[in-house]
């Protein structure tokens, strides 16, 4: 079954302190258009996890196939130093790719080929993930939008849960 390659994009204030983060999945799906609800599943364990029960908040960045090589520095949690903030605090790279925020503060990948921003609005627990439906608040992408999205099949990657 041909699954799509995303990243995830996280973000949460915990003790004062901001933190972001980007991760590789491979579940997003559309539950609903009216609103517009999108649903990721999460690995409990992930920091991406904790990020998005604490924040409310998740974003998806769709990459193009050419950008293959991208989902591998997201496939570990993103090092706090590796986060370059711009003068207002808002991230501006993470893990040496630049991005940006949008509505939520979760972070998206700048060269992405469109992308979803989403406050959380339901919240599914399941023993090994977490499936959060999100509603999308804000939208982006270039005016043409490739027709070859990056999908598992295009990288010797394979799901790990």
């Amino acid at each position: 079954m041909p699954t799509g390659l995303y990243l995830i994009g996280s973000r949460a204030a915990e003790g004062g302190v901001v933190t972001r983060n980007l991760m590789t999945a491979n579940l997003v799906v559309q539950v609903a258009t009216d609103p517009k609800l999108v649903a990721v599943a999460i690995d409990v364990t992930a920091v991406t996890h904790r990020l998005v029960v604490s924040g409310g908040c998740f974003s998806v960045s769709l990459l193009a196939r050419a950008d293959r090589s991208v989902v591998r520095r997201f496939v570990k949690p993103v090092a706090p130093e590796a986060v370059v903030t711009d003068g207002s605090g808002r991230a501006a790279s993470m893990a040496g790719e630049a991005v940006f925020e949008a509505a939520t503060g979760a972070p998206l990948l700048s060269a992405a080929v469109g992308w979803l921003d989403c406050e959380v609005r339901h919240r599914l627990d399941f023993a090994s993930h977490g499936l959060f439906v999100g509603e999308v608040v804000a939208v982006g992408g270039p005016e043409t939008v490739p027709a070859e999205v990056l999908r598992m099949e295009d990288t010797a990657m394979h799901y790990g849960g």
